[in-house]
């Protein structure tokens, strides 16, 4: 799967006629092998250790572009920040936040996803997309 990102990331590279750079290279490496939803912020930090010439306009630009090609989504969770996560081809997941600690948990459940169609069938209504966030509490913090 990461290669297949990778691939995909360099064709619209290619297409968009940018150059593929070491520092592109890095925060497509690290974000790919993360699996959080990140912020800029996070990412960024997670490499300023290993690699103090990446700016955070480098980080945010860069991920702008992982948006923009489609390996990777922009979600707002409410909180202010952008966060990012793989996208891959089909694959569709929805969120529980945590309105605590800001914990992200995906997942998948067929039996919503077949009462969404319902509902859309029954209103003669054609879903093209939609994205689920249920907030609230998550068992870490109510301890």
């Amino acid at each position: 799967m990461k290669r297949v990102k990778k691939k995909a990331f360099q064709e619209f590279m290619t297409q968009k006629g940018l150059k593929s750079t070491r520092q592109r290279d890095i925060i497509l490496d690290a974000f790919l092998s993360s699996e959080r939803h990140l912020s800029i912020e996070e990412l960024y930090l997670k490499l300023r250790a290993k690699h103090p010439s990446i700016g955070y306009a480098t980080v945010y630009r860069t991920l702008k572009l992982f948006a923009e090609s489609g390996i990777a989504r922009e979600i707002q969770f409410g909180d202010g920040q952008t966060r990012y996560e793989h996208v891959a081809e089909g694959e569709h997941h929805d969120h529980l936040v945590c309105t605590r600690c800001g914990t992200i948990i995906e997942f998948e459940n067929e039996t919503i996803e077949k009462l969404q169609e319902e509902v859309a069938s029954r209103h003669d209504f054609l879903i093209e997309t939609h994205k689920m966030e249920l907030y609230g509490v998550c068992a870490k913090c109510r301890k």
